[in-house]
């Protein structure tokens, strides 16, 4: 077949072409058909290009945040230094920041209630809060293993536990708690020492 052969039949070329074909000497001409088509082709081409730069210019950078592995947080250990050999779990806490224990009235206190309970030396771990403020409960029973909590001047809530009435027992866990004043505070309180007196009567240990 002649790839230069032009098909010259009328009714041939109108399956072709929509638009009206005229023959000039023996080469048919396409009217608008052939610029209609490159004006659309240079028109999407335009148009991609324009896009393509509007796109690019209108698109925001982009910042990719560093990616930092989160180290865990650590517990925060401590060492009390404390008094007695705490043999039977029994944790008498007192809060003082002059004094090792308390003043001269509220260490013969504390002297006076240990032995109304029939306590020993051995038996109990005795803790001045004031030098471990942010310590919790947890962290005190952690350490010393506690069955009891005496509390003089030291509130629950400052151990991470809920409110609790001063003066009373309280159980929690299989743990008891007492809570009161500050042992010099409580020296000069003859009503609460009453009532303390009380718990202390129903005690066992």
């Amino acid at each position: 077949m002649n790839s230069n052969q032009l098909i010259t039949n009328e009714e041939a070329l109108r399956l072709f072409f929509n638009d009206d074909v005229y023959l000039v000497g023996d080469v048919p001409v396409v009217e608008n058909s052939a610029n209609i088509i490159t004006e659309n082709i240079d028109n999407k081409t335009t148009n991609a290009s324009t896009t393509a730069n509007q796109t690019s210019s209108a698109a925001p950078e982009v910042e990719v945040p560093n990616l930092t592995q989160n180290t865990p947080i650590q517990p925060k250990s401590f060492d009390f230094k404390h008094l007695g050999k705490n043999e039977k779990g029994i944790l008498i806490l007192v809060n003082d920041q002059q004094n090792p224990v308390s003043t001269n009235q509220g260490t013969e206190l504390l002297r006076k209630l240990v032995l109304s309970i029939n306590l020993k030396n051995a038996d109990f771990a005795l803790l001045n809060y004031a030098t471990y403020t942010d310590a919790k409960f947890e962290d005190l029973h952690s350490f010393f293993a506690c069955k009891m909590v005496f509390a003089f001047g030291v509130a629950p809530t400052t151990l991470g536990l809920s409110e609790m009435q001063l003066h009373q027992l309280h159980e929690l866990n299989k743990i008891k708690f007492i809570f009161t004043h500050n042992l010099h505070d409580l020296d000069g309180d003859n009503a609460a020492k009453r009532v303390l007196w009380a718990t202390l009567k129903t005690l066992t240990l």
